[in-house]
Protein backbone atom coordinates (compact mmCIF):
# COMPACT_ATOMS: atom_id res chain seq x y z
CA UNK A 1 0.00 0.00 0.00
CA UNK A 2 1.36 3.34 -0.97
CA UNK A 3 1.28 6.27 1.60
CA UNK A 4 0.57 9.66 -0.17
CA UNK A 5 3.92 12.15 1.57
CA UNK A 6 3.03 16.10 1.66
CA UNK A 7 6.30 17.01 1.28
CA UNK A 8 6.11 20.74 -0.56
CA UNK A 9 5.44 23.78 1.47
CA UNK A 10 2.18 25.75 -0.62
CA UNK A 11 4.20 28.97 -0.41
CA UNK A 12 7.11 27.55 -0.67
CA UNK A 13 8.99 31.42 -0.22
CA UNK A 14 7.84 31.63 3.00
CA UNK A 15 10.86 30.99 5.80
CA UNK A 16 10.22 28.19 8.08
CA UNK A 17 11.45 27.58 11.76
CA UNK A 18 12.99 24.55 12.64
CA UNK A 19 9.42 23.50 14.57
CA UNK A 20 7.47 23.98 11.56
CA UNK A 21 9.72 21.74 9.58
CA UNK A 22 9.79 18.54 12.49
CA UNK A 23 6.28 19.34 12.11
CA UNK A 24 6.24 18.30 8.87
CA UNK A 25 8.24 15.54 8.35
CA UNK A 26 6.53 14.23 12.03
CA UNK A 27 3.19 14.35 10.16
CA UNK A 28 4.64 11.99 7.08
CA UNK A 29 6.71 9.52 9.53
CA UNK A 30 4.00 9.21 11.51
CA UNK A 31 2.28 7.97 8.38
CA UNK A 32 4.69 6.33 7.20
CA UNK A 33 5.33 4.29 10.57
CA UNK A 34 1.91 2.85 10.59
CA UNK A 35 1.95 1.88 6.47
CA UNK A 36 5.37 -0.50 7.50
CA UNK A 37 3.27 -1.65 10.36
CA UNK A 38 0.33 -2.55 8.29
CA UNK A 39 2.19 -3.37 6.04
CA UNK A 40 3.76 -6.78 7.85
CA UNK A 41 -0.06 -7.89 9.01
CA UNK A 42 -0.18 -7.69 5.13
CA UNK A 43 2.41 -9.75 4.85
CA UNK A 44 1.36 -12.48 6.82
CA UNK A 45 3.28 -11.49 10.22
CA UNK A 46 1.06 -11.79 13.06
CA UNK A 47 0.04 -9.25 15.56
CA UNK A 48 -1.18 -10.34 18.97
CA UNK A 49 -2.06 -7.46 20.35
CA UNK A 50 -2.53 -3.51 19.66
CA UNK A 51 0.07 -2.67 22.00
CA UNK A 52 2.92 -5.06 20.13
CA UNK A 53 1.90 -3.63 16.85
CA UNK A 54 2.23 0.15 18.30
CA UNK A 55 5.70 -1.07 19.89
CA UNK A 56 6.21 -1.97 16.15
CA UNK A 57 5.62 1.55 15.37
CA UNK A 58 7.73 3.10 17.74
CA UNK A 59 10.37 1.35 16.48
CA UNK A 60 10.19 2.79 13.56
CA UNK A 61 9.33 6.40 14.81
CA UNK A 62 12.99 5.94 16.62
CA UNK A 63 14.77 4.53 13.22
CA UNK A 64 13.32 7.50 11.75
CA UNK A 65 14.52 9.95 13.92
CA UNK A 66 17.74 8.28 13.69
CA UNK A 67 17.51 8.54 9.87
CA UNK A 68 16.23 12.71 9.81
CA UNK A 69 19.25 13.27 12.61
CA UNK A 70 21.93 11.75 10.28
CA UNK A 71 20.39 13.32 6.75
CA UNK A 72 20.70 16.97 8.49
CA UNK A 73 24.05 16.27 9.96
CA UNK A 74 25.69 18.18 8.08
CA UNK A 75 23.86 20.74 6.58
CA UNK A 76 22.66 22.55 10.04
CA UNK A 77 24.16 23.99 11.79
CA UNK A 78 24.28 21.80 15.69
CA UNK A 79 21.77 24.38 17.43
CA UNK A 80 19.43 24.04 14.91
CA UNK A 81 19.81 20.26 14.13
CA UNK A 82 19.10 19.78 17.95
CA UNK A 83 15.66 22.49 17.76
CA UNK A 84 14.83 19.90 14.38
CA UNK A 85 15.35 16.87 16.03
CA UNK A 86 13.80 17.84 19.94
CA UNK A 87 11.12 19.09 17.96
CA UNK A 88 10.55 15.76 15.70
CA UNK A 89 11.07 13.31 18.92
CA UNK A 90 8.21 15.45 20.57
CA UNK A 91 5.62 15.51 17.45
CA UNK A 92 6.18 12.00 16.76
CA UNK A 93 5.47 11.01 20.70
CA UNK A 94 2.81 13.36 20.99
CA UNK A 95 1.26 11.62 17.46
CA UNK A 96 2.05 8.31 19.51
CA UNK A 97 0.20 9.29 22.90
CA UNK A 98 -2.54 10.03 20.83
CA UNK A 99 -3.22 6.76 19.52
CA UNK A 100 -2.26 4.70 22.61
CA UNK A 101 -4.61 6.47 24.57
CA UNK A 102 -6.83 5.84 22.31
CA UNK A 103 -5.93 2.43 21.63
CA UNK A 104 -4.67 1.16 25.34
CA UNK A 105 -6.28 3.99 27.58
CA UNK A 106 -5.00 6.90 29.77
CA UNK A 107 -1.26 6.50 30.46
CA UNK A 108 2.05 8.45 30.40
CA UNK A 109 3.07 7.34 27.10
CA UNK A 110 5.27 9.89 25.87
CA UNK A 111 7.82 9.23 29.03
CA UNK A 112 8.13 6.07 27.53
CA UNK A 113 8.56 6.95 24.20
CA UNK A 114 11.64 9.37 25.23
CA UNK A 115 13.28 6.97 27.49
CA UNK A 116 13.46 4.25 24.63
CA UNK A 117 14.35 6.78 21.86
CA UNK A 118 17.16 8.28 24.25
CA UNK A 119 18.35 4.08 24.91
CA UNK A 120 17.82 3.30 21.02
CA UNK A 121 19.81 6.13 19.56
CA UNK A 122 22.98 5.42 22.14
CA UNK A 123 22.67 1.62 20.00
CA UNK A 124 22.31 3.31 16.53
CA UNK A 125 25.30 5.61 17.30
CA UNK A 126 27.31 2.61 16.54
CA UNK A 127 26.00 1.87 13.05
CA UNK A 128 27.30 4.06 10.12
CA UNK A 129 25.09 6.21 7.71
CA UNK A 130 26.95 6.97 4.60
CA UNK A 131 25.58 8.87 1.38
CA UNK A 132 24.18 6.14 0.42
CA UNK A 133 22.20 5.63 3.60
CA UNK A 134 21.83 3.36 6.47
CA UNK A 135 24.55 0.89 6.71
CA UNK A 136 23.22 -3.15 6.76
CA UNK A 137 23.96 -3.07 10.41
CA UNK A 138 21.97 -0.28 10.66
CA UNK A 139 18.87 -1.88 9.06
CA UNK A 140 19.85 -5.36 10.90
CA UNK A 141 19.13 -3.48 14.38
CA UNK A 142 15.56 -2.25 13.18
CA UNK A 143 14.92 -5.73 11.83
CA UNK A 144 16.21 -7.32 15.05
CA UNK A 145 13.89 -5.28 17.45
CA UNK A 146 11.10 -5.36 15.35
CA UNK A 147 11.52 -9.29 15.93
CA UNK A 148 12.19 -8.83 19.66
CA UNK A 149 8.75 -7.40 19.58
CA UNK A 150 6.89 -9.84 17.26
CA UNK A 151 8.13 -12.83 18.50
CA UNK A 152 9.83 -16.03 17.31
CA UNK A 153 7.00 -18.24 16.12
CA UNK A 154 6.44 -19.80 13.09
CA UNK A 155 4.17 -16.62 11.54
CA UNK A 156 6.84 -13.90 12.67
CA UNK A 157 10.56 -15.75 12.63
CA UNK A 158 11.07 -14.01 8.86
CA UNK A 159 10.29 -10.60 9.69
CA UNK A 160 13.84 -9.44 10.52
CA UNK A 161 14.17 -10.04 6.81
CA UNK A 162 10.59 -8.21 5.72
CA UNK A 163 12.01 -4.97 7.89
CA UNK A 164 15.73 -5.16 6.41
CA UNK A 165 15.49 -6.15 2.83
CA UNK A 166 11.88 -4.58 2.05
CA UNK A 167 10.36 -1.93 4.45
CA UNK A 168 13.54 0.14 6.80
CA UNK A 169 14.88 0.66 2.71
CA UNK A 170 11.62 2.07 1.47
CA UNK A 171 10.95 4.09 4.40
CA UNK A 172 14.74 5.22 3.86
CA UNK A 173 14.07 6.24 0.49
CA UNK A 174 10.49 8.20 1.33
CA UNK A 175 12.63 10.14 4.10
CA UNK A 176 14.84 11.13 2.18
CA UNK A 177 12.45 12.68 -0.11
CA UNK A 178 10.54 14.26 2.03
CA UNK A 179 13.19 15.64 3.77
CA UNK A 180 15.10 17.10 1.18
CA UNK A 181 11.64 18.70 -0.28
CA UNK A 182 11.48 20.37 2.99
CA UNK A 183 14.39 21.99 3.10
CA UNK A 184 14.49 23.07 -0.63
Amino acid sequence: MAVRIKSHWHDEDAKRSMEEVAGAIAFNGWRIAMDKAIHLHGEQFIYENDQQRLAVITEYLIFEIQIVDRMVHEELKPEQRQSLITALAMRLAGHLTDNSRDLLGAGDYQSGFIEHLNQRSLEYAEFNFGSDGPSYPFYRHLGYEIQQIMGASQENRWVIDQVMDMDAPDLYKQLKRIVRNLFI
